[in-house]
Order: C-alpha cells, then sequence, then structure tokens
C-alpha cells in the first residue's frame, strides 16, 4: 500500500511538473526573411493566437496545435496589394483565393472610389451599376463597408483609401464645375471622418469621372486634412501617356504643398510613344525625394493595364453618371463629335484606346449575356465583325451593355517593367478583384494580374530573371508598404507583431494565368497564416476567414 501511494505521488508530481505548450504553432526549420531585404537566417518561429511568440531554435518546444517542417522553404511576412479592387469580389467570396494563394494577406482598396462615404443617391447609383456580383448596401461610411467586410468574413486583411471621387459625388453629385467653399468644407469634413474611422489617406484617380473634375488646388485642400492625421496621398496620375511627366509634377506639387507623402498608384509609361519618358519620371521623383518629399511608387507587372472603354471617351460626355452618359452617345451628332476626339490626341484627356490601338484592346467583360460572345475578342475585330469603325463601336458596346464595358490595354514596355520593379521605392499592387476560378468569377475574363502579380514578381523577376534579390522582393511586399502606411505590427517578422506569414517554395512559386485563360491560381504557396489563423495549408485553402478591418493612423480607439 506503501508503495502504490509513494508510486501515485511521483506520477502526480510529473504530471504537474509538465510544462503546457507554449505556442499554437510552431514553423520550424525555415530560411526566414524578416522583411527588413536582409539575408534570410534559419529559425523556427512560434506562434501564440494572433501574434508571433518567438523567433529562434525552439527544438525544445512543443506546440498545442500544429508543427510544420518548414525545411527547405522560404518563411516570410505576409504580403500586401497596394491597390485592390476586391471591393465586391470579397462580398461575394470572403476567401480572396486568387491572392491569398500568391501569399497576400492585406488587401488596400479605394482607388479613387471607396465604398464609404455614401449619400442615399449614391448608394441608388451603386446599386444600380452593379455587375454580376449583387449585394445589398447596408452602409454608408467608408468603416461600416470595412466592419461589414470583417464580420461578414474575410480570409485577407482589409484596409481601404477614402476615394477623392467618393467624396466629390458626396457634394456635387457628377457635376464638372468647382465646389464652392461651403461644398470644399464639406468635402473636407468627409474626408477627416474617414480618417478617423481608420482610412489610410485619400486616393485620387484623375482619368475617370468625377475624379477628373478635380482640380489640383482642391486635391491639395482634401489632402492638408489628411495629412493632419499622418495619411497618405495616392493617385492615379491625370496622364500616364501623353501628358505624364506635367501628371507626375502635380502629384509632387500635392505632396508640397500639403505636407503629405505622396504616392503614384500603377507607375507606367503607358503608349510606344511615351515610353521613353520613365526615365525623366524617375528622374523627377529621385529629385523630389532627394529634396525631402516623400514620394514612393507602386506597380504591376505586366505590359498591359485593364480598365473600361470609358477611358477611351472624352470626360465632357460621362458628365453626370452613365445614364447622361448613355443618353448623348445616342445623339447622331454627339456621337460624330466624340468619334472625332476619340480618334485624335488630346492635351486635356487621357485616351488609353488610342495609346494602344483598338487591335491591342482586349474586351473581357459585358453585363449583357449576348453580347458575352465578344468576350476574349480585340476592339478592331468586333468592329470587323460589325462592318463599322472602332469609335462607333466602342460607343455602341457601351450603349448595348449599359456599362463601361471591360477591357485590357496593351500599352507598356517589358524593359520599363524591369526598370521599375529595380527602385527601392516600389512597392507592388494587383489593381484587381481577388477571386476564385469558379461560380460567378467565370462570367466574364480577367485581367492575368488578379491571379498571378505577386507570383509572378516571385518566379518570372526574382528566381528567373534576378531583377532583384528574393529579400529584397520580399521587402517591397511586406515593410515597405507597410511602413508608407503607418500600419503598426505588420510587415515584419519580429516578435510582438501579428502573425501574418506565409511559406513558400521559391523554386516552385509562378503564376499560372495568361490573358486567353485567366482564371487559374498561381502555384508554390504552400501555408499561409492571417492574424495567427491558417488559411493556406499544403496548398489548399481551409476555408477560415480570420481578416480583420487594418485602421489607418487617424483611428484612434473609441472609450
Amino acid at each position: 500500500m506503501r508503495l502504490t501511494l509513494l508510486a501515485l505521488s511521483l506520477l502526480i508530481t510529473a504530471i504537474s511538473c509538465q510544462k503546457s505548450p507554449k505556442y499554437d504553432t510552431i514553423i520550424r526549420n525555415g530560411m526566414v526573411y524578416d522583411g527588413n531585404g536582409k539575408a534570410p537566417f534559419k529559425a523556427d518561429i512560434g506562434i501564440k493566437n494572433d501574434t508571433i511568440a518567438f523567433i529562434g531554435d525552439l527544438s525544445g518546444e512543443t506546440a498545442s496545435l500544429k508543427t510544420i517542417d518548414a525545411n527547405g522553404m522560404a518563411v516570410a511576412p505576409g504580403f500586401v496589394n497596394m491597390l485592390s479592387w476586391a471591393t465586391e469580389s470579397l462580398i461575394q467570396d470572403g476567401r480572396s483565393m486568387s491572392d491569398i494563394m500568391q501569399g497576400v494577406t492585406l488587401e488596400v482598396m479605394g482607388e479613387g472610389d471607396s465604398m464609404g462615404p455614401l449619400t442615399d443617391s449614391i448608394k441608388v447609383y451603386a446599386q444600380k451599376s452593379q455587375g454580376d456580383i449583387k449585394y445589398d448596401i447596408t452602409w454608408k461610411t467608408l468603416g461600416g463597408y470595412l466592419d461589414f467586410l470583417e464580420k461578414r468574413g474575410v480570409s485577407t486583411n482589409v484596409a481601404s483609401f477614402v476615394g477623392a471621387s467618393t467624396v466629390r459625388a458626396m457634394e456635387l453629385g457628377y457635376a464638372n464645375h468647382k465646389p464652392t467653399a461651403e461644398e470644399l468644407e464639406r468635402m473636407k469634413e468627409h474626408v477627416e471622418t474617414a480618417m478617423k474611422e481608420g482610412a489610410m489617406g485619400l486616393a485620387s484617380a484623375l482619368i475617370y469621372t468625377p475624379g477628373t473634375y478635380a482640380e489640383t488646388q482642391e486635391l491639395i485642400e482634401l489632402s492638408k486634412v489628411v495629412s493632419q492625421y499622418e495619411g497618405m496621398y495616392i493617385s492615379h496620375l491625370r496622364s500616364e501617356g501623353n501628358q505624364l511627366e506635367k501628371a507626375v509634377d502635380e502629384l509632387i506639387s500635392i505632396a508640397k504643398a500639403a505636407n503629405i507623402h505622396a504616392e503614384i498608384y500603377h507607375l507606367k509609361a503607358g503608349g510606344k510613344t511615351n515610353w521613353h519618358k520613365i526615365d525623366k519620371v524617375i528622374a523627377k521623383i529621385d529629385s523630389a525625394r532627394k529634396a525631402g518629399l516623400n514620394i514612393t511608387t507602386d506597380m504591376y507587372n505586366y505590359i498591359a493595364g485593364a480598365t473600361g472603354l470609358d477611358a477611351a471617351m472624352p470626360p465632357w460626355v460621362q458628365e453626370g453618371g452613365f445614364d447622361q452618359w448613355s443618353k448623348r452617345l445616342q445623339s447622331p451628332a454627339t456621337r460624330q463629335k466624340v468619334a472625332k476626339e476619340m480618334s485624335t490626341p488630346q492635351g486635356n484627356w487621357e485616351n488609353l484606346c488610342l495609346a494602344a490601338g483598338p487591335d491591342k484592346t482586349l474586351l473581357i467583360g459585358f453585363k449583357t449575356d449576348s453580347l458575352r460572345k465578344y468576350i476574349g475578342k480585340t476592339l478592331s475585330e468586333v468592329a470587323a465583325m460589325k462592318k463599322k469603325t472602332w469609335q462607333e463601336t466602342t460607343m455602341e458596346l457601351v450603349v448595348s451593355d449599359g456599362s463601361r464595358v471591360d477591357v485590357v490595354y496593351f500599352l507598356m514596355s517589358e524593359e520599363n517593367v524591369k526598370k521599375q520593379i529595380k527602385l527601392a521605392y516600389m512597392s507592388f499592387c494587383s489593381d484587381a478583384g481577388s477571386m476564385a476560378p469558379e461560380g460567378v468569377f467565370l462570367k466574364a475574363s480577367q485581367h492575368p494580374r488578379a491571379y498571378g502579380n505577386f507570383a509572378r514578381l516571385l518566379g518570372k523577376y526574382v528566381r528567373d530573371e534576378k531583377v532583384i534579390s528574393l529579400e529584397e522582393a520580399i521587402r517591397k511586399l511586406t515593410s515597405l508598404p507597410c511602413d508608407n502606411l503607418k500600419i503598426r505590427k505588420r510587415g515584419r517578422l519580429v516578435v510582438g507583431n501579428f502573425a501574418d506569414i506565409v511559406i513558400f517554395d521559391p523554386m516552385k512559386m509562378q503564376d499560372k494565368a495568361t490573358f486567353e485563360k485567366p482564371h487559374q491560381l498561381s502555384e508554390g504557396m504552400i501555408h499561409v497564416f492571417v492574424n495567427g489563423t491558417q488559411v493556406v495549408k499544403n496548398g489548399e485553402h481551409t476555408n477560415k476567414k480570420p481578416g480583420k478591418f487594418v485602421k489607418g493612423p487617424g483611428w484612434k480607439e473609441k472609450v
């Protein structure tokens, strides 16, 4: 009996001395790229709840949930998509498949148009303008939209700029005139509210209506509000082609006048006659930076862009919104005037179709089923089928479809793409939604950047062509954009940061999407963690949706 009691006592003592695991997940033996651009080092990472709890040697520790052997794999912070159009695709499918399978853990939205603030009339207009993805707009503010996504469930983190076009529409609708002093003051109040809600800053898109109607001083005044909250001004320039240098000068002048960090969305020199301008643009940016201005850039890694046929028509015909645009195009006299302007280089608006050429303009998306037969054809091919000019065909397609019609414009040079990738201040974006190769998403074609932009950087330009090193590419995908956005506790593998972590095989990272077959997921991403939760396991989505609304620098927690 005494021996039995002694054995029991020893057993109880042994059990009580056992250590409970300190970590939920341990990632062992990976090559750690911490996001700072330095050479990788071999280490283990311990994750507890949503946080990186340890980096070093964990050979003596166990995990309560899982242990991952990352031997031979790269372990890095989650990637940042600096320009995402996942605003609607995440409502349809919160898994964010096309981006998460490339390692994107933060979608940053809001180029010119943001999902708030909204008036009742704007909500009606937005509801009417919806394409294949249908949803109820139950929010009015930008913060309300981002809260809605988080509560609905998304796999990636989400953030947004407030759109300058959206703020303008709040007070002026879609009219082309300067705001009065009172209207401008209310616009500034909308911007301030958005910053307090967590916006990253102010975003403009100056080749699209109503954004194109905004004069430089209007943008300066709005940016001054953003500057007070340490946010950023980011812009789709007024021109990416014939007036590119002048457009860059405008952005630099806004940065200087508003004392604000400014970034150029998807830097490019569009149109062959403008390719040579990229060197002058880089020189302008470098000069501004040396003078003390914080000017940065982002890009997608393709020689083609994607937008709509609205980028082929003058702004005046689009004033007042789509209904007015469509109504004007039904007038033969107006069509004749528009066709003439579409055929001639203009100094006051950007014609992407003229820059690319109708034979290099690919039709990829229609709202109307009867027009989907033209998907995958060039504008020239459809014009020939209709026995009409490309200008007449463009106008007819817009009116018939009741939309701007989604298109791809082949505009850039491969040499310039590589030159831009090397810039120390260059981060990356998809300028696309994040979708899955299934269901409603298959109703339209896509630019392959929606599925392949980040994998293409790591595969084609890093591994195969060695344009930049892997550690530098990871810095540009992680700490650089997070620093630019003033996001705390993300972008680096550091103890105490949120556990947004990707594990991938550098030798297998590969974009699969093409212009002919864009709906193909990229390969090479093995595991992805978002806020400590595993979203991708062994290359398969776990259907977990731990994404959070990431707030900008102006946000203050309500007491």
